[in-house]
């Protein structure tokens, strides 16, 4: 079963939110929250806020545990842009374009969680190394056209 949840207007260009949410896609909700936890960006914590709610719809609404919720999409869509004018030189003006943005978060428990697999402690250091290549016959030619002439030059 899939449960979303949608921040709207977010006060944030939707290439800044975009960054975010690429990280936390596929991901389980535990690992997710770590990520945009841990992440320095001020989409983070709009973004956070937005998959706790997702996480909230699917306990209450939908009776899912939060064990098994994957992160099936996590999208950051254009909103309106609110335009401003600031002053410029000789009495002209620019326009500040004030961007924002609309964060949609989907889960699911429909997706496998994938778990790396532990491996044994002894076998992970230890690499054989390999036997030096053998002498190819381009090189074998040079050395005895080499040698020919210096046994030439003793000769004479």
């Amino acid at each position: 079963m899939e449960v979303s949840s949608t921040y709207r207007y977010a006060k944030i260009s939707a290439f800044k939110a975009r960054e975010v949410t690429r990280a936390i896609q596929g991901l389980p909700v535990s690992a997710a929250l770590d990520v945009v936890a841990f992440s320095p960006k001020k989409a983070a914590t709009m973004i956070g806020k937005t998959l706790k709610s997702a996480i909230a719809n699917a306990e209450n609404n939908a009776n899912l545990k939060v064990d098994g919720l994957v992160v099936k999409e996590a999208i950051a869509g254009e909103g309106p842009t609110m335009r401003r004018m600031m002053t410029r030189a000789r009495g002209s003006g620019s326009t500040i374009r004030k961007r924002s943005s609309h964060i949609r978060i989907v889960l699911t428990d429909e997706i496998e969680i994938k778990r790396r697999e532990k491996k044994p402690k002894g076998a992970g250091g230890v690499r054989k190394k390999k036997a030096p290549a053998a002498k190819t016959s381009k090189t074998a030619p040079k050395v005895e056209a080499a040698e020919s002439t210096a046994a030439k030059e003793k000769e004479s």
